[in-house]
């Protein structure tokens, strides 16, 4: 589909400096540092989900909790939100090019966690 067939949802502004930690690392932790938020992102490195699509491969989130990180995660420009007019609505979500910038972030956990596991399996 092409541009013209969606409407894009996006934030175009970043929160506020004043808002935010005076630490990189809290900074990081407050937008992506929640139980759901580095799992969303692993999914949407992928490529566009639907709404369902992100509930079924999280597992075990509920549809209120996940709503409520997807908007976060708009309004910080991390994601956008792509509406079909379509009946029934037909939307997507995909990072932004800020999003996108955290894949080497979800690479190194996956690293870390794929270790993790090997030594605890030969433990």
């Amino acid at each position: 589909m092409n541009a013209e067939e969606y409407v894009e949802h996006r934030s175009d502004t970043l929160r506020p400096y004043e808002s935010l930690p005076a630490c990189p690392v809290e900074t990081c932790v407050q937008l992506v540092g929640n139980k759901w938020r580095p799992l969303i992102l692993r999914d949407l490195l992928a490529g566009p989900r639907r709404f369902g699509e992100l509930q079924r491969s999280v597992g075990g989130i509920s549809q209120k909790v996940l709503t409520q990180n997807l908007r976060d995660m708009e309004l910080s420009g991390l994601l956008l939100r792509r509406v079909y007019p379509e009946v029934p609505p037909h939307v997507e979500y995909a990072l932004t090019d800020l999003g996108k910038s955290l894949g080497p972030v979800i690479d190194t956990m996956r690293t870390w966690g794929e270790r993790y596991q090997q030594l605890a399996r030969e433990s």
